[in-house]
């Protein structure tokens, strides 16, 4: 297929703002392959700028109007994400200018039109499962395009333009801006109440579910985990409402896991297929994994890719960048780095890596995302992180959100059962944890903000020592 050069609304010369961000910058990587001109502005430098501006990007590191001139001539279209704020003053000359100014999510979908689409939602493990989908349909050679919220170990890229006639895309449903889509085959991983900052309720939350599911084409499929709530009641009633509906998981009669075992660093799931058991491997561990590479296999499946070549992809699957990371070994300590910020998805992962430790002791050093998600869950956090044999605990990285009184680290800390150690100071954490951490244990830094800095600086600590 060849990438169509026209892209509704946005034009030929394109400004992002926030360009560095991991939504963002994967939009910028796919209109510079389409040979748009494409500027942006960013708060501060790294490696996404970096490597934008080595494939043509004209990028500016801090934010002024007068970066719309980056480009000759000057944009002929504005995208900008929820983060960026009406008072940013890009957006206001924008607006000032009469300029298109769209969404991340609305030129996201523009770049959609044409293609088969395959879109992954889900409060957990949807840039896990959009990235499993998409290695997957790598190794049935269809180089489908794709647009994730992270980097994949096998390429380093969030996106990808790509020759096939299938773009995968990962949906957000934190703002609601997953209604631009309109998939073939939807992926819903599971709904937990979250991002209540921006739905205000658990029921607002649930809703926009259903709006996404009724945004499926006609004759679309919508895959579902049966073994979450959320998303199995979801499933009955897209099914009640004539959507076609395909369901996985221990409790599913379409794609059943049957059983899971850790082997290494990973697993191996057995699964009942139209009657068939099927042995599929998963190169990264936890059976939460497992359930989110059966979904893959259900949506590349229904996209018309070969069995045979989808597991061969998903056991080739080495992971996203951020989602169990390993970032080094010394004195016997492994560290890792983990996105995890909702309570289920660390409970998950420490679940998933305890094998993983072997006989050494777990020990996490977590930073709270977000004052709203800290103050609402700080007891649902407490149980999930006293899954480890030591916790520590960071104060809050407050992203969009300003500081709530009363509303800190400790709340989660005091909820925490397991050994904890509350330490709002960066510079103490490397000689912290380095004390606490032995020959064998397994260290994970997690959490959605900057505590990904921290595993050099640990190993650094531990080489010190």
């Amino acid at each position: 297929m060849t990438a169509p050069r026209s892209v509704p609304g946005l034009g030929e010369r394109v400004h992002l703002i926030g360009i560095g961000g991991a939504g963002m910058s994967g939009i910028a990587r796919i209109l510079l392959a389409r040979g748009k001109q494409v500027s942006g502005s960013d708060a501060k430098p790294s490696r996404a700028v970096d490597a934008l501006r080595v494939q043509g990007a004209r990028i500016a590191v801090g934010q002024d109007a007068a970066n719309l001139g980056l480009l000759d001539g000057g944009p002929s279209a504005v995208i900008v994400s929820t983060a960026i704020k009406e008072s940013n003053p890009e957006l206001v000359a924008a607006r000032r200018l009469g300029l298109t100014v769209l969404h991340r999510a609305e030129a996201l979908a523009a770049l959609m039109a044409g293609y088969r689409v395959a879109c992954v939602a889900g409060t957990h493990g949807k840039t896990s499962t959009t990235s499993m989908l998409t290695v997957a349909l790598q190794h049935c050679r269809l180089d489908p395009s794709f647009a994730i919220g992270g980097d994949l170990n096998e390429s380093g890229a969030n996106a990808h333009q790509g020759s096939g006639e299938i773009f995968v895309a990962e949906a957000d449903e934190s703002d609601g801006s997953f209604l631009a889509f309109a998939p073939r085959v939807a992926v819903v991983t599971n709904v937990e109440p979250d991002h209540l900052d921006h739905h205000g309720t658990a029921e607002a939350y649930t809703a926009v579910f259903d709006q996404f599911v009724k945004r499926i084409e006609p004759g679309g499929l919508l895959v579902a985990c049966a073994d979450d709530p959320g998303s199995a009641a979801l499933a009955d009633r897209a099914e009640s409402a004539g959507v076609r509906v395909r369901r996985y998981g221990r409790s599913a009669v379409d794609v059943q896991l049957l059983g899971y075992e850790p082997s290494g660093n990973g697993g191996v799931a057995r699964i009942s297929l139209a009657g068939e058991e099927v042995e599929l491997p998963v190169a990264v561990p936890g059976e939460h994994m497992a359930l989110n590479a059966t979904a893959a296999l259900l949506a590349g499946l229904a996209l018309g890719a070969p069995l045979s070549g989808l597991l061969e992809g998903i056991a080739a699957f080495g992971g996203v960048r951020r989602r169990f990371e390993f970032k080094g070994r010394s004195s016997g300590v492994r560290v890792y780095d983990d996105y995890a910020h909702h309570p289920a998805e660390v409970a998950a992962q420490l679940r998933a890596v305890r094998p993983v430790s072997g006989s050494g002791r777990l020990v996490v050093i977590f930073q709270p995302h977000l004052y709203s998600r800290t103050r609402l869950f700080a007891k649902e956090f407490g149980e999930a992180l006293s899954l480890a044999d030591d916790v520590v605990v960071l104060d809050v990285f407050g992203a969009r959100e300003e500081p709530e009184p009363g509303v800190s680290g400790k709340l989660i800390a005091d909820a925490v059962t397991a050994p904890v150690h509350y330490e709002p100071s960066f510079e103490r954490l490397p000689g912290l944890v380095a004390g606490l951490a032995g020959d064998g244990d397994l260290v994970i830094t997690m959490g959605a903000g900057d505590v990904t800095m921290l595993g050099p600086e640990i190993l650094a600590e531990l080489d010190r020592r």
